[in-house]
């Protein structure tokens, strides 16, 4: 291991032989480190923190501290990070809750910019970007390839679809449907997220589909059950079409409209 002379790591931390430690790092009692990560100087991890592979923490980020939550008393909670993830300046990631799951989740490829906020008992998908100081209050899940601007500020058991796209500086108080792009204080629906969707490289088929379903669902005069029952049936062969419909037909906090 590359471990820099003034980096203080616990003797029972477990590191692979190929992490790489920089200057005056702190790496606590109870982490866990895969192979090829590489842990920029003045990084603190501490807590029951287990990390993936090929990952990146810059300097003075503070991973797997315990929740800033009053009901939290010290009690054995996690923060499991998957592989090649990006952790810029000055992230913060916090452990789960008793009350809550026991656990934080961080999935795999994803890139937090500088100041990135995660409270207790998260879940954030694969391919994830937050930019600068995007902030998510505890028990929200972020699907995979959403992509929320900077400045965004999450309310607690938040839900986020995949690939919804969340403009900067927004508020979000309810929960954002996959393949959609919202902003505002609060956020509102703008139509679907069509620069991501081609991106990902969509068929014209399934954008398309979602388009129509879009409509029924958030711009016709039906009622939602009526929405849903007709999307589902002009649609059933498409499999984007049900994510979204599930997603809004179990949505606990309502839906950005």
């Amino acid at each position: 291991m590359k471990i820099h002379p003034s980096a203080i790591i616990h003797p029972k931390a477990e590191l692979d032989s190929t992490v790489e430690v920089g200057p005056y790092a702190v790496i606590g009692e109870h982490v866990r480190v895969g192979r090829d990560v590489k842990i920029r100087s003045h990084v603190v991890i501490d807590g029951w923190t287990e990390i993936g592979e090929g990952c990146i923490f810059f300097p003075f980020s503070s991973i797997g501290m315990g929740p800033q939550d009053l009901k939290y008393k010290g009690g054995e909670t996690r923060l499991l990070i998957g592989n090649n993830n990006t952790f810029r300046e000055y992230v913060t990631l916090n452990r789960g809750t008793e009350q809550g799951t026991g656990k934080t989740v961080i999935g795999e490829n994803n890139y937090f910019m500088a100041y990135v906020h995660v409270a207790h008992d998260c879940v954030v998908g694969d391919k994830v970007v937050m930019a600068n100081a995007a902030t998510l209050a505890g028990h929200i899940t972020i699907g995979d390839h959403a992509i929320l601007g900077g400045l965004v500020g999450v309310h607690q058991f938040v839900k986020i679809g995949a690939y919804a796209l969340v403009g900067g500086c927004s508020a979000v108080a309810q929960d954002v449907p996959p393949f959609v792009s919202v902003a505002g204080n609060r956020t509102q629906l703008y139509g679907l997220n069509m620069v991501g969707l081609k991106r990902h490289h969509f068929s014209r088929e399934r954008i398309d589909a979602l388009k129509g379903a879009y409509r029924l669902l958030f711009r016709s005069k039906l009622t939602m059950r009526e929405a849903i029952k007709q999307a589902r049936s002009k649609w059933a062969e498409i499999a984007d079409v049900e994510e979204l419909v599930s997603f809004v037909e179990n949505a606990k906090r309502g839906i950005c409209r």
